[in-house]
């Protein structure tokens, strides 16, 4: 699997903080790097990013005809089921594997990370955000998918990851994690109003989850914007401060 690191200047002092930024179905680790503008901002604010790609790809490993499942669609679940489970374990790739990799290699500090991402990466930064919250000490996300076990996406892809037992797919779910756990900082979200995708993210029910839980944090809902990296762009900075005010 391929990734990428950008270091801030700052970064010749000393270790810095690290934002993980994880992207969305069909995507690679350079579509952000080329369409989310986040390295100038990055070096603005003193911070790293990280940009993973979004699933195991080449001969041998498990693909599908559909665009949102197989390889560039890993949604950042380790899979059980065949014939996924050899090579789709993208959560511990992101948390373990690379993240063991980038910490010896690079000046960073493993106790300032946040993570952020888009769609699929959205969903993928909220999961492991409130699993794992003394790592990810700051959460944002663009357009997530906030709901995979009540609609398509997600419900198709967790059946050919993990199996057909439901209950093995609540731990992913971001909306359902923010109800139950949240997170013990501040959440960022932003979503557009004129999203192609809208009604596959549900940004509604991680909104109510995230009133019933009472977490602290903002759903914004951005009047015109779609799904596309123009979106993601346009308020990048803002989530790049956003992180950096908590690391």
């Amino acid at each position: 699997m391929t990734f990428a690191v950008f270091l801030p200047p700052q970064a010749i002092h000393g270790k810095v903080p690290v934002i993980w930024y994880l992207s969305g179905l069909t995507c690679t680790h350079e579509n952000a790097m080329t369409k989310a503008g986040a390295e100038a901002h990055a070096a603005e604010f003193g911070v790293a990013v990280i940009f993973p790609d979004t699933s195991p790809r080449g001969d041998g490993v498990a693909n599908d005809e559909a665009y949102d499942l197989g390889q560039g669609a890993g949604f950042y679940v380790n899979a059980t089921a065949a014939p996924c489970a050899p090579h789709f374990q993208i959560w511990d790739y992101i948390t373990s594997e690379l993240s063991d990799l980038v910490f010896a290699e690079f000046p960073l500090d493993r106790d300032r990370q946040a993570i952020t991402g888009h769609s699929m990466g959205g969903h993928g930064a909220l999961t492991m955000a409130m699993t794992l919250p003394d790592t990810f000490k700051s959460v944002s996300a663009f357009a997530p998918i906030a709901n995979p076990t009540g609609l398509d996406w997600g419900r198709k892809q967790f059946a050919a990851y993990l199996g057909d037992d439901e209950t093995a797919w609540l731990a992913h779910d971001a909306s359902l994690l923010m109800a139950d756990k949240g997170h013990p900082n501040p959440v960022l979200i932003d979503q557009g109003t004129s999203d192609n995708v809208l009604d596959l993210l549900r940004p509604e029910t991680i909104a109510q989850a995230m009133a019933v839980k009472r977490q602290a944090g903002t759903v914004r809902m951005q009047d015109g914007y779609d799904h596309s990296y123009y979106f993601v762009s346009t308020f990048m900075r803002d989530h790049i401060a956003f992180h950096a005010a908590t690391l």
